[in-house]
C-alpha cells in the first residue's frame, strides 16, 4: 500500500487504496459516506428505567471515508485568500519539484496545468468544501471536496505533485 502525504506538512492525504484518477496536476478520486458509532452491543441484561432513558441517544455520526481515515480538517476561503493560498503553495510545490531533481520541462508543465485547474476551481469556487491535514498547518495542502453530478457521490481533489509516497 502507498500512503501519500503533503511534501510540505508530511501529513498523510490519502492512499492508493482510493481508486485515484490522474488529471494530469490532481488526483480526483471518490469517498463514500460512513456511518461511525452504531454499535449496540448486547450483553443479555435488561436496562433499568434510567440507563434506558440515558441510553436512548443516537451517537451515530455520518462522515466521509477519506476525511475521516486521514484526519482532514475543514477549513474555509473566500475566493481571495484561496487565491493568495493556492499562489503561495505553488511555489512551494515547484520548489519541492527542483529538489526532487525534476525537469525543468516537468516543472513549467505543473505550472501551466496548475493555472489551467486553478482557473476551473475559481470558476466552480462555491461548490467546494476546504480540507486542510492533521497538522493543521495553513501553508500545507487543501484537499478539494465535492460532489458528482448526482449530488450524492462525494470526491476530493488533490494536488498531484504536492504529494510524496511512502510505501507501508
Amino acid at each position: 500500500m502507498i500512503i501519500y502525504k503533503d511534501v510540505i506538512t508530511d501529513d498523510e492525504i490519502i492512499s492508493d487504496v482510493y481508486d485515484l484518477k490522474d488529471l494530469g496536476v490532481v488526483y480526483e478520486a471518490d469517498c463514500k459516506k460512513i456511518t461511525l458509532g452504531t454499535d449496540n452491543i448486547d450483553i443479555g441484561a435488561n436496562p433499568s428505567a434510567e440507563e434506558a432513558e440515558e441510553g436512548a441517544e443516537d451517537k451515530a455520526q455520518t462522515v466521509i471515508d477519506v476525511v475521516h481515515s486521514f484526519r482532514l480538517n475543514e477549513t474555509s476561503f473566500d475566493k481571495k485568500a484561496y487565491l493568495g493560498h493556492l499562489k503561495d503553495y505553488m511555489k512551494k510545490v515547484k520548489a519541492a519539484m527542483k529538489e526532487r531533481g525534476e525537469s525543468d520541462a516537468a516543472i513549467q508543465e505543473f505550472e501551466k496545468g496548475a493555472q489551467a485547474k486553478a482557473k476551473d476551481i475559481v470558476g466552480k469556487f462555491k461548490d467546494y468544501e476546504f480540507l486542510i491535514g492533521e497538522s493543521m498547518d495553513p501553508d500545507g495542502m487543501v484537499v478539494l471536496l465535492n460532489y458528482r453530478e448526482d449530488g450524492i457521490t462525494p470526491f476530493v481533489t488533490i494536488w498531484k505533485h504536492g504529494l510524496k509516497e511512502m510505501k507501508v
